[in-house]
């Protein structure tokens, strides 16, 4: 039976509950993070695991709660055991982890009312999250007529539950166009990312990404991955590496496009809006950094101290 980690407890998952009159299920004010696990690739470590950027993300739940007004319940420290607990009760080693903040006293109060802030640790088994086929044969994207959110009436540096309302209905009007995912661009008509991922195009043996002073969520796999291609120009051929405003039709000319975030990891994009992008599948750049991170995460390439927190036999 899977198990669930809620206000420091750890239960069956089927006896958690929240309150039909729950403030944020009415109003949006709520606080999450995606989070992963990934079994070592490394030989003789085959029983353990490890979180990857555990600290990273508490630190930008943090963040995302101070910035709502969210007084965690919780340290970083007990958010990160809960973690690891969660992942071990349900017997996971390739886990996908879903912390989440909420405001639920049982009662329907106004917009101002502050009720009691909760906080669960769901954990589940979650593969490619644009499907194998996306992975590696690349995927099929189309630009969105809704918007991301201006950064005057945008909280982008958060993960707020509320805030991902254009990105479901963007997405989900992608899929029954027969499109795997959509991207959004902002009201000047720049490309700022997918519906749940930061978005990378490579022009010319230039690197681009939108800069963190866009209306986008600065991924830490986007950071991840900027890190890579920095220690990897040499190899990847790269002579630029840039965080700049992407226009629609500049995507679209594009010698490559992928898209990274901590559910899609490093996915090829092989066509936008029906215009075939490169070769139609994924390019040379996209699949060496697309190993170099599956080799960080796995343990098989090194990475910083403090990336990776394992657990099994070797946990610490």
């Amino acid at each position: 039976m899977p198990s669930i980690w809620i206000d420091g407890q750890l239960i069956p998952l089927e006896e958690a509950r929240v309150s039909v009159l729950s403030h944020t299920l009415h109003y949006g004010v709520g606080v999450f993070e995606g989070i992963r696990s990934y079994a070592s690739g490394i030989e003789g470590e085959e029983d353990t695991a490890a979180i990857f950027r555990l600290d990273d993300h508490l630190r930008r739940l943090e963040d995302s709660a101070h910035i709502c007004h969210l007084p965690l319940p919780f340290s970083r420290e007990q958010i990160a055991e809960a973690c690891v607990e969660v992942l071990q009760a349900n017997d996971l080693q390739n886990g996908y982890l879903r912390p989440v903040v909420w405001q639920d006293d049982g009662t329907l109060g106004g917009l101002g009312s502050m009720p009691t802030v909760h906080l669960a640790v769901a954990a589940q088994n979650w593969g490619a999250y644009l499907g194998d086929d996306g992975l590696h044969k690349g995927i099929s994207v189309r630009v969105s007529a809704y918007r991301r959110g201006g950064l005057g009436s945008f909280m982008s540096r958060a993960k707020i539950n509320g805030q991902y309302v254009a990105s479901t209905l963007a997405k989900r009007e992608a899929l029954a166009m027969g499109y795997d995912e959509a991207l959004l661009m902002d009201d000047h008509g720049h490309v700022c990312e997918g519906s749940g991922e930061n978005l990378f195009m490579i022009r010319d043996n230039v690197l681009m990404t939108p800069p963190a002073s866009a209306a986008i969520l600065p991924g830490l796999t986007r950071d991840t991955v900027l890190r890579l291609a920095y220690r990897m120009r040499e190899d990847l051929g790269l002579r630029e590496i840039t965080e700049s405003f992407i226009a629609r039709d500049a995507l679209m000319v594009a010698d490559e496009v992928f898209l990274t975030g901590t559910a899609a990891e490093v996915t090829p994009v092989r066509e936008v809006d029906n215009r075939v992008i490169g070769g139609g599948k994924a390019g040379p750049v996209t699949s060496k950094l697309q190993d170099a991170f599956f080799g960080v995460v796995r343990g098989t390439v090194d990475a910083p101290k403090g990336w990776r927190t394992t657990f099994g036999s070797v946990a610490h």
